[in-house]
C-alpha cells in the first residue's frame, strides 16, 4: 500500500507544480489554491509512504518521476523547448533512480 501512497504523492506533486505555473506568479486565485492543496496532500501521502519505504529510494522515485512528468507537461502543454540534451538529461535522471533501487537498499 505504501507504493500507492508514493504514486499519489507523485501525481499530486505534478498537479501542484502545474498549478504553480498556471498561477502566473501567484496572481490567479484558483491555481494558487490548487498549488497549496495539491502540495499539502502530496506531502501527507509522501510521509505515509516513508513509513515503509527507505527515504533515499522514495525521494529518488518521487523527485525523478515528478521531474519527468513535469518536463513532459512543460513540453506538451506549455510548449517549452525540447532538445537532445534535455532528453539525455532526463534519461540520466531515470538511470540514477534505477541505480538507487539497485544499490542494495532493501525495501
Amino acid at each position: 500500500m505504501e507504493w500507492v501512497y508514493l504514486i499519489l504523492a507523485v501525481i499530486l506533486e505534478t498537479i501542484g507544480t502545474t498549478c504553480m505555473k498556471m498561477s502566473n506568479g501567484f496572481t490567479r486565485l484558483f491555481p494558487i489554491v490548487g498549488t497549496f492543496l495539491a502540495y499539502g496532500l502530496c506531502f501527507a501521502f509522501l510521509a505515509i509512504a516513508l513509513k515503509k519505504i527507505p527515504v533515499s529510494v522514495a525521494y529518488a522515485i518521487w523527485g525523478a518521476t515528478g521531474i519527468i512528468i513535469v518536463s513532459a507537461i512543460g513540453i506538451l502543454v506549455f510548449k517549452e523547448s525540447v532538445s537532445a540534451l534535455k532528453i539525455l538529461s532526463l534519461l540520466f535522471i531515470i538511470l540514477g533512480v534505477i541505480g538507487m533501487n539497485l544499490s542494495g537498499v532493501s525495501h
